[in-house]
């Protein structure tokens, strides 16, 4: 199975057109910054959540450096959803100087 990615240029430009985007991290991470938008469901949460997921398009899923949300793309794929990784995680977006958002909420 292949699993689509995109780098955080590629995020960037999805996510100012209006596409979802979903933090796999477990909720520590999240809270400490997360991409602007990003709706959080822990990794070890997906298969009671997979309507989270659910949007009209792919929804991007992103973690810390890509790995957590490689496997919730792969898990996500096989139950039908569409999901796009984020090759590089938050450190990449963070490092290409974007702004994340602190605390429990998407933005």
């Amino acid at each position: 199975m292949s699993i689509q990615e995109v780098n955080v240029d590629e995020l960037d430009a999805a996510l100012a057109a209006g596409a979802r985007i979903v933090d796999v991290r477990e909720t520590d991470e999240y809270i400490a910054g997360h991409v602007p938008g990003a709706v959080h469901v822990a990794l070890g949460t997906v298969p009671d959540n997979i309507g989270a997921f659910n949007a009209a398009g792919p929804t991007y899923v992103v973690c810390k450096s890509g790995g957590r949300s490689m496997r919730a793309c792969e898990f996500l794929a096989d139950q039908g959803v569409e999901a796009i990784n984020v090759a590089g995680g938050t450190m990449a977006w963070t490092l290409s100087g974007r702004p994340v958002v602190e605390g429990d909420q998407p933005a």
